[in-house]
C-alpha cells in the first residue's frame, strides 16, 4: 500500500464523523484505500476514485461556491488529486485554481467525507467520488477570479444562503458544521 493510501487511512481513524451517513461514507473511503491498487487514479470507475474538496470562507463567515460548468450546479472548489498528491494539498491546489485566491489557510484537518455519483460524460462512464472535503479560510476574499474551464459562476454567498443553492443532505451538513464553527 501506498504511503498517501496510508496516511489518509491514519488521518480517518482519527477523523470523527457528524451522522450515520458520514459514518458509512467513511466506511466507504476506507474500504476503497484497502481494496483496491490504485484508489486515488481518475481512471479507476468500479466503483470510482478519491477526489478532493475545499470549502472556502472568509471572515464574515460567507462561503464561496461556483456554478460548475459540466454538472450545472452550486458546489464547493474541488477535484482530482493528482499524482503523488495528498488529499489535502489537491484540496488547496483545487480551491485556489478555481477561485483564484493564493491565499488560502486549512482550518485543521478532514472536515466531511461524502461518496457521490459522477454521471457519465467526457469519455468516462458513471462512477463514483470518494471526497474527502476540507475547510479553509481566506483572508483576501475580493480577490477571486473565475475560471471559466470550470465554472460559470463564483459568488460569495450567506450560509443561509448556501442552504437553498446546495439543497442536498451531504451539503447541509458542511454548512452546519461551518455554523458550529463559526460560533465558537
Amino acid at each position: 500500500m501506498m504511503g498517501r493510501q496510508m496516511k489518509l487511512l491514519d488521518e480517518l481513524r482519527t477523523y470523527h464523523p457528524a451522522d450515520a451517513e458520514e459514518v458509512r461514507h467513511c466506511a466507504r473511503v476506507v474500504d476503497l484505500l484497502t481494496a483496491i491498487d490504485a484508489p486515488f487514479s481518475r481512471a479507476s470507475f468500479r466503483p470510482g476514485h478519491i477526489t478532493a474538496s475545499c470549502f472556502i470562507i472568509d471572515k464574515d463567515a460567507r462561503l464561496l461556491l461556483h456554478q460548475h460548468r459540466r454538472l450545472r450546479r452550486w458546489l464547493q472548489m474541488g477535484g482530482h488529486v493528482e499524482e503523488d498528491e495528498s488529499p489535502c494539498e489537491a484540496a488547496l491546489r483545487e480551491g485556489s485554481e478555481e477561485s483564484g485566491l493564493r491565499d488560502l489557510q486549512l482550518v485543521g484537518g478532514i472536515f466531511d467525507i461524502d461518496v457521490h455519483a459522477i454521471p457519465a460524460g467526457r469519455g468516462e462512464p458513471d462512477h463514483d467520488h470518494f471526497d474527502v472535503r476540507y475547510l479553509a479560510r481566506t483572508g483576501d476574499p475580493q480577490a477571486i477570479t473565475i475560471d471559466r474551464a470550470e465554472s460559470d459562476e463564483l459568488a460569495w454567498v450567506t450560509l443561509a444562503d448556501a442552504r437553498g443553492l446546495m439543497p442536498s443532505p451531504e451539503s447541509w451538513r458542511v454548512i452546519r458544521k461551518i455554523e458550529t464553527l463559526c460560533r465558537s
